[in-house]
């Protein structure tokens, strides 16, 4: 049987995860997702890289965190599809990787199709603790 958290513990954690992206960034990429967080980014193109405010994230409710108001990137890195994202710490370190989309993922962006040059501007990122 797994450990199941109750919802002041999910913030806690959610809080405690989110905190490590105070003025990180957001790194949008194109290609296949990395299988876990951990695994090195290879042929993957960095599009753009949005910045996190400080703090990054309002506190959870019901183990969900969303972002604070994400700066854009005015000047996108590369042209293509962004596929996924990695959230990075404001030193570089990578915290985690999620989904991106115009609807229902962990970060919506009004287009997926990044423009090198261009500005890149996100609606909203979402980090859901588990309870189980």
């Amino acid at each position: 049987m797994a450990i199941t958290l109750s919802v002041a513990a999910a913030n806690v954690a959610a809080d405690a995860l989110c905190a490590l992206l105070n003025g990180g960034h957001v790194r949008l990429y194109d290609g296949a997702r990395p299988i876990t967080a951990d695994t090195a980014i290879t042929t993957q193109v960095l599009l753009a890289s949005p910045t996190f405010a400080n703090p990054a994230f309002a506190a959870a409710i019901a183990g969900v965190a969303t972002a604070n108001a994400v700066v854009s990137d005015t000047d996108a890195a590369a042209s293509s599809t962004a596929t996924f994202f990695r959230a990075v710490t404001s030193g570089g370190a990578t915290v985690c990787d999620g989904s991106v989309g115009t609807v229902d993922a962990d970060c919506i962006l009004s287009s997926l199709a990044i423009t090198a040059h261009g500005t890149v501007a996100i609606s909203s990122v979402t980090y859901r603790q588990p309870l189980s």
